[in-house]
């Protein structure tokens, strides 16, 4: 009889090892899909199979420095935002928001970017909003290792249209003042106006 039961044991221990073993591999390859209404985290992180980086949205407190192949340096960001990383995990790019008031009652970091890294160096488009205490402008910047191309209004409220050489110095401006005077202007490489169009009734 004691052996009958031993037999019994020992084969119930054995089914329900195997159901275990069972659950463990099918549960294991099976997709891990959830899904939610509503979450809220102060951070996440979008990586490849491999562990690679490639998005970071996070909170302000979280948001990381500058991350190249992976390794992180510290920087700091007064903003939130969404970070984007190339296939070697590298920062190329962002969407940056924040702004709020000092102790002082003023208005610091205040606006917006939206830029794609060149690889291995800084922006090559971004779209940019400032309005604080600081700065004052919203637009459009093209570079190539310097500043190419700007369109914009700038904290004077002029709405410019900018074209730049090599080095990032001016040659061609296109431009309506806050009170409505257009002009196109050329620049020489000093920055010196060397030709400038006005219309004879600029209002």
């Amino acid at each position: 009889m004691a052996n009958v039961s031993q037999q019994l044991l020992l084969t119930y221990s054995g089914i329900l090892t195997g159901v275990f073993a069972f659950m463990m591999l099918t549960g294991g390859a099976s997709p891990k899909r959830k899904s939610f209404d509503e979450i809220t985290v102060h951070r996440i992180n979008v990586v490849e199979p491999d562990g690679t980086l490639r998005m970071v949205i996070s909170d302000h407190a979280r948001l990381p420095g500058i991350i190249v192949h992976g390794k992180e340096q510290p920087f700091a960001r007064p903003q939130a935002g969404m970070l984007f990383y190339n296939d070697e995990g590298s920062e190329n790019g962002g969407l940056i928001f924040g702004g709020r008031r000092n102790a002082k009652g003023e208005v610091v970091d205040s606006g917006g970017s939206l830029s794609f890294d060149k690889y291995g160096a800084d922006q090559i488009v971004q779209l940019a909003g400032v309005d604080d205490k600081e700065d004052r402008f919203a637009g459009l910047i093209v570079s190539d290792n310097n500043r190419r191309i700007w369109v914009g209004r700038g904290e004077d409220g002029a709405a410019t249209v900018s074209l730049m050489d090599a080095n990032g110095k001016k040659r061609i401006v296109m431009e309506v003042s806050a009170d409505g005077a257009p002009s196109l202007s050329f620049l020489g490489a000093d920055g010196r106006v060397v030709n400038q169009v006005l219309p004879s009734n600029s209002r």
